[in-house]
């Protein structure tokens, strides 16, 4: 993993005291330099190496928002967009200090368009917040990272999660944005039209980048009717390979699978501990979720169920009562706690890779192998439908040489899948920890266009500085 960028100074302490006692004045309460309130906003659910920002600052509208940005830009000082802190790569931390802009107070359902299957939300409702407020419409929003993640947070990190498979990712189900940019206009990108030939794509530019190019307030949403029939299955397997095979030959075949999770023998064994699921085995698991009428579930069901038996899985168990299949994902959900429980006191982290589906098993299986040899306790998790999988780090905080073991391990992790024609990163994102990664799968030539977007937009380098592209390197314009 890549060490914090120097390619920044922190600005000069008087002139963020001049920004801190201004924000302080217009914001009130809502301007808070507690020590604990800037800890809690110095990192996300990744490495908890805390970089704290100076003044942590709630706004409530689009046009506060554009104001601290206004101010923030004329003085050169950071400014980090945070939603409720469930990143995984390092995204939120103040790496040369500054503010912290703290957009969960913006968190109001906007407009629900129920005919055109839209909605326009401000960037901090939350995921399960919005499906509550679709209750009752038919309507549900289905990206699922699995954290009680914000709009705004999946937006800028292009998270996806569990129903990738069948419904895409925040890419795919965005329409449009309002953002803020570093020099402080309030712009709106895309719309409510479904599609559109008009201009450069700039929704598409600001979903993924990770609060580095704009602070993003607003976001328009694709919504998809509650299915008719929805039924979950697990199905266990002898090995890892049969479980991944059983996976590649289900998507070859076109099955339209909701959600297709793994989750390898140590994963199962800590699940079943940590969520009381009483008669599974500590073997490799898929979980299944199946979504449309009663009679397309079900013929989904059997088709999966026999190509599973085709690889040695087990019968499969059902769930089709809702009760049932919330234990069941609630216990995938929860897989980041069971596995720290595995070992009391350690530290973790999770990194991800995306590969071709074909090169899946293999990707999996050396990973596996790679584990075995480092000597570390690493779980395996995976939305595996779009061959995406997730390794579960764990390590003793106090044993330099063991983290250095676990964050080697990562590195190798976005190597491989680079090499197998992938990415370092399905959904996590860039973030500080994965900037090498990131010149090794793109090459420096598109960094560097990246590089130049990145000045083009915020020239004085004031937004989530030091993340998802590499500084400049010395001597470069």
């Amino acid at each position: 993993m890549s060490g914090v960028p120097a390619a920044r100074e922190r600005p000069a302490p008087t002139v963020v005291a001049g920004v801190v006692e201004r924000l302080a004045r217009d914001y009130g309460a809502r301007a808070s330099t507690n020590a604990s309130v800037r800890e809690q906003h110095g990192h996300g659910e990744g490495l908890a190496d805390a970089a704290l920002p100076d003044v942590v600052v709630f706004p409530h509208t689009n046009e506060e928002v554009a104001a601290i940005v206004r101010l923030c830009n004329a003085a050169r000082v950071p400014v980090i967009a945070f939603g409720i802190g469930t990143s995984l790569e390092g995204h939120v931390a103040a790496l040369y200090g500054g503010v912290s802009l703290d957009l969960s107070q913006m968190n109001r359902v906007l407009e629900i368009n129920a005919d055109d299957l839209d909605c326009r939300v401000q960037a901090g409702v939350s995921r399960e917040q919005l499906n509550a407020e679709l209750k009752g419409t038919g309507l549900f929003f289905p990206i699922d990272p699995g954290a009680n993640a914000t709009i705004g947070g999946m937006t800028a990190t292009r998270a996806s999660g569990t129903n990738a498979v069948r419904y895409g990712t925040m890419r795919e189900n965005v329409l449009g944005l309002t953002v803020v940019t570093a020099d402080g206009r309030i712009v709106r990108t895309g719309g409510r039209a479904r599609k559109s030939s008009a201009g450069y794509d700039l929704t598409r530019l600001f979903v993924g980048q990770e609060g580095t190019l704009a602070i993003i307030t607003e976001i328009q949403l694709r919504l998809y009717g509650v299915p008719e029939a929805i039924s979950a299955a697990v199905g266990q397997f002898p090995d890892l390979r049969s479980a991944v095979q059983t996976v590649i030959v289900a998507m070859q075949h076109g099955i339209p699978v909701a959600r297709i999770e793994l989750l390898d023998e140590l994963q199962m064994r800590a699940c079943i501990a940590y969520s009381k699921l009483a008669g599974y085995e500590a073997r490799p698991t898929l979980l299944f979720e199946f979504h449309g009428t009663a009679a397309a579930v079900k013929e989904q069901a059997e088709m999966m169920a026999a190509i599973a038996a085709d690889h040695g899985g087990g019968a499969f168990r059902f769930a089709t009562a809702a009760e049932d299949r919330s234990q069941l994902w609630k216990a995938r959900h929860n897989a980041w706690y069971a596995a720290l429980a595995l070992r009391p006191g350690a530290m973790g982290f999770s990194t991800d890779a995306c590969v071709p589906i074909s090169r899946l098993a293999d990707c999996v299986l050396e990973t596996r192998e790679d584990v075995e040899r480092s000597g570390l306790v690493c779980p395996i998790v995976g939305h595996v439908g779009d061959g995406n999988f997730h390794l579960l780090v764990l390590f003793d905080p106090n044993d330099g040489e063991e983290r250095a073991r676990a964050e080697a391990l990562a590195q190798r992790v976005s190597l491989r899948a680079i090499r197998m024609g992938g990415t370092c990163t399905g959904e996590h994102g860039v973030g500080i920890h994965k900037l090498d990664a990131l010149v090794a799968e793109h090459g420096d030539d598109a960094v560097d266009v990246m590089r130049t977007i990145k000045r083009a937009l915020d020239p004085n380098d004031i937004l989530n500085p030091g993340k998802t592209v590499p500084p400049e390197r010395r001597g470069q314009a």
